[in-house]
This record gives C-alpha cells, structure tokens and sequence, in this order.
C-alpha cells in the first residue's frame, strides 16, 4: 500500500514533476517542428516527451489512472511547452545549443528524482525504484524518437539514462536512511545534472559493442 504524502511532500513532488514536464515538453516540441510536423504533431510529440516516461512507470508500479491523466496541471503544462515552442520557435532556434542541453540536462534530472520518490512512496523495492527513476527520465524520449522514426538517442548517444539511474540511486538511498524528501531529491537531481552535462562536456559514453 502506498504511503500517506504529507501536504509538504505533494508540494515538493508536484513542483519538481511540473518544471521538468515544461523543459521536456520545450525540448520535444522542438524536436517536433524541426521533423517539419504539423501543429497537431508538434503538440503530440511535446506531450508524450513529458509525459510519456511518468505514465509507463505510474503503469508499472499500479498508481492507475496515471497521474498526468488524472491531474489536468499535467497535461496543461506539456501542451503549453508544445505551444510555446510553435509560437516562439525562431527565437528557440537564437538560443545557445548549450543552452539547450542544459534545459534537457535538468529536465532529465527532475523526473528521474520524482520518478523514484514516486516509486519509493509506492512501496517498490529500491532497486526497481532506482529503475522507475531511469524510466520517468528517459521513456518520454524513447517515445518521442519512435514517433519520429528514429533510433532513441539512449541507445547510442553519451550518459543520459546512466545519469537518471545515478540520480535515482542517490535519491533512494537518502530516503532509505531518512532524510529529508526535498533534500533527497534535490541532491539526486544534482548528481543526475552534473554527470549528464559533464558527459556532454568530455564526450563521455559507455563502451560500445563493435
């Protein structure tokens, strides 16, 4: 059985979920308008990035209907980020690759955080809240490059749902020992951050198979 959340906890949980749908929402409406789909595609794509992730995993651990269904904030926030990236994508295509990457970094680390608080709330194994973590994080993105006909980028690219995993782990692990929820997640998300854009800084990867 679930948990009760405090009023403090639903709180943090709910803020840390919103920030990170609106970055990956950005992300994949951009990714969207530069498939050269249609507004309605571009909207479809930008909501299962976000959202995608946290619906596999609220499906896997039996919280059901999925929260970005049963909560409107949800979906309000991810079809915003489609609908800003339409109406604002020449300015988004002004802004700093880096920055780009940066906004994505973040996005990753909030929703792995969440994903794993949600799963240790849930009363998941720690290892397989450690993995709902990685999935919150990086299913969106499987999604978003199926729909786009492309080969998902954590399969080939440098540390992405690596850093998601790692956030995780440091998450559960602090909420395993007590600490506090929002001090969990934050140092989870910052590990999670700092590994992802130090990969992408070096050009880390894992070894690929020849």
């Amino acid at each position: 059985m679930p948990q009760v959340k405090t009023s403090l906890g639903t709180t943090v949980l709910l803020v840390f979920d919103l920030l990170a749908t609106l970055l990956v929402a950005l992300e994949g409406g951009s990714a969207g308008v530069l498939s050269h789909l249609d507004f309605f595609g571009v909207l479809v794509v930008a909501f299962v990035s976000a959202l995608g992730g946290g619906i596999v995993r609220d499906l896997l651990i039996g919280a059901t209907p999925p929260n970005a269904i049963r909560d409107w904030r949800y979906g309000t926030t991810a079809l915003a980020g489609g609908g800003l990236t339409i109406l604002s994508f020449q300015s988004f295509q002004a802004v700093p690759h880096e920055l780009l990457l940066t906004l994505d970094a973040a996005g990753l680390a909030l929703f792995a955080v969440a994903g794993a608080d949600k799963a240790v709330e849930f009363g998941v194994p720690p290892l397989i809240a450690c993995l709902m973590g990685a999935v919150t994080g990086s299913g969106g993105g499987v999604i978003r490059d199926l729909l786009l006909n492309r080969v998902p980028a954590i399969l080939h690219s440098d540390i992405y749902a690596t850093a998601a995993l790692s956030g995780a782990v440091v998450t559960v692990a602090l909420l395993r020992r007590g600490a506090n929820r929002g001090g969990s997640m934050g140092a989870g998300a910052v590990i999670c951050f700092t590994l992802r854009m130090l990969a992408v800084h070096y050009g880390w990867s894992l070894p690929h198979v020849r």
